[in-house]
C-alpha cells in the first residue's frame, strides 16, 4: 500500500462576504467548504470534478495555504504543493521573457542556493520535459501560443521538483487540440517524475482519462469518492449520475 501524501480531515472552509450590507458591525462569514475529508496516495493522480462553484478551487486553495480560513485538518506529507492555473496568460508576468519566469522560482529558493550554472541546467532540463525549445526561452509570453503558455506554467511549477502538483483546470482555457497535447504532457510527466497530481476539471471525460481516484463535490460537499472506474461504472450519488449522463457518458 501507498503512504498518504495529503490526509484532510472534516475541512470546513470560510471566507468574507463582501456583499455586506451598509453599516453592517462585522463582515459575515461564508461557509465555503463542508466537512470535507480525503486522502490522496504518493504517486497517484486524484481528479476534483463537479460544476462551477462548487468547491474545488477552494479545496486546492486550502491545500497550498492560499485559504487559511478554516477549521479540520489539512496533513501533507511533503511542503506544499505547487499549482497550475486556468489561465497561461494572466499566470505569467508579459514584462518578463520565458528563461526569466523559469528561473524566478530558483532565484528565490530559501532552502539552497542555486549558481548561474546550476540555473541554467534545471531551466534546460526542464525545457525539454515540457517538450519546448530552448529558443524560446528570449521570447515573451504573448509571443507564445495558449499551448505552449501552459507548457511554461507547468515548467515553472515544477522547477523546484515538487512531490505534489495541483492542476486547476489546467486545460479549459485551451481548444480541444491542444487540450489532448497538454494532457498528454501531464501525463508523461506523471510517470517519468512519479509525482502526485491533483486534477481539477469539471470535465468529466477528462477526469476519466486523467486520474486514478475521482472526488464529486457540489455545493461544498462530497458527494461521491472512489477509484475512478468504479465510480463510472457504478455511481451510487443521483447527483453523480446526472453528471455523468449530461457529459454523454452513462
Amino acid at each position: 500500500m501507498a503512504d498518504e501524501v495529503i490526509r484532510i480531515s472534516n475541512l470546513n472552509v470560510f471566507y468574507k462576504n463582501r456583499k455586506r450590507k451598509l453599516f453592517s458591525k462585522a463582515d459575515k462569514k461564508i461557509q465555503a467548504l463542508h466537512d470535507v475529508s480525503v486522502t490522496m496516495e504518493e504517486g497517484e493522480v486524484l481528479a476534483i470534478a463537479g460544476e462551477s462553484g462548487c468547491g474545488k478551487s477552494t479545496l486546492a486553495r486550502a491545500i497550498v495555504g492560499i485559504n487559511k480560513d478554516y477549521t479540520g485538518e489539512i496533513w501533507q506529507k511533503y511542503d506544499r504543493p505547487q499549482m497550475v492555473f486556468q489561465d497561461p496568460y494572466n499566470s505569467l508576468n508579459p514584462a518578463k521573457k520565458i528563461g526569466w519566469l523559469l528561473e524566478e522560482p530558483l532565484r528565490v529558493d530559501k532552502e539552497r542556493q542555486w549558481t548561474k550554472e546550476e540555473r541554467r541546467a534545471r531551466i534546460e532540463e526542464i525545457m525539454k520535459d515540457i517538450e519546448l525549445p530552448l529558443s524560446m526561452l528570449e521570447r515573451y509570453p504573448s509571443q507564445l501560443s495558449g499551448g505552449q503558455r501552459q507548457r511554461v506554467c507547468i515548467g515553472i511549477a515544477l522547477m523546484r521538483s515538487p512531490k505534489v502538483l495541483i492542476a486547476d483546470e489546467p486545460v479549459s482555457a485551451l481548444d480541444v487540440t491542444i487540450q489532448a497535447q497538454i494532457m498528454e504532457l501531464m501525463t508523461n510527466l506523471h510517470k517519468k517524475l512519479g509525482i502526485s497530481i491533483i486534477f481539477i476539471s469539471h470535465d468529466l471525460r477528462v477526469v476519466y482519462q486523467m486520474s486514478d481516484h475521482v472526488l464529486i463535490m457540489k455545493n461544498g460537499r462530497v458527494v461521491e469518492y472512489g477509484k475512478t472506474r468504479d465510480v463510472y461504472r457504478n455511481p451510487q450519488a443521483d447527483y453523480t449520475k446526472a453528471l455523468l449522463k449530461a457529459a454523454g457518458i452513462t
